[in-house]
């Protein structure tokens, strides 16, 4: 490959990581949002937002994955830098607040998913979930008997709290509550959501 072949892909996957960030706020902020307004805010052209997603279906699902591998990663590098059970509930933030984005765009999401989807993510998620209560579980902080799944579903419900002042007072409360369930001694939310 060329030096000149290498720059355009750079620039290629450049646009596609724009259009991704700016589709997720704009999304988060407005459902609704135009396609059209979504690729002048990422200083894209219309063509070029098509080239890499041609369809609202395939933005979305592709702002969804790009979440979805953000806190799978999110999982190792918070139980690095934090004890197993803070790291765990910064986790659970990060994952309400992803909630809180898939909110105004959750039924594109159940339409437009398949099979595949399904599998290629939530494997990952499960596992990155196994990681945390793992550790939590290892650390004494939870009860060794909670299981992965039956929390991922669990959680799943936060991403039907409507997004406004009273929905994240709600999710606060019910973070609080499935940790107490899960045998955590301190239920106090952490102080910063990572992104």
């Amino acid at each position: 490959m060329t030096a000149e072949e290498e720059n355009l892909r750079a620039d290629a996957r450049a646009n596609r990581d724009r259009i991704l960030d700016v589709a997720r706020e704009a999304l988060a902020a407005d459902p609704t949002a135009s396609l059209s307004s979504i690729a002048k805010a990422a200083g894209v052209g219309a063509g070029t937002l098509y080239r890499h997603f041609p369809s609202r279906e395939a933005l979305v699902l592709g702002v969804y994955r790009t979440e979805i591998d953000a806190l799978v990663d999110l999982a190792p590098r918070l139980l690095a830098k934090h004890p197993p059970l803070e790291a765990f509930r910064l986790w659970c933030d990060r994952l309400a607040k992803f909630g809180r984005m898939k909110y105004g765009i959750a039924d594109i999401v159940h339409a437009a998913t398949s099979e595949q989807n399904i599998q290629e993510t939530y494997g990952p998620l499960i596992n990155a979930v196994r990681e945390m209560m793992d550790a939590c579980k290892g650390s004494g902080d939870i009860h060794p008997e909670v299981d992965a799944e039956d929390l991922l579903m669990l959680l799943g419900l936060l991403w039907r709290i409507p997004p406004n002042a009273a929905g994240q007072a709600r999710t606060k409360r019910l973070l609080a509550l499935i940790f107490r369930g899960m045998g955590a001694k301190n239920t106090a939310a952490p102080d910063a959501v990572p992104s």
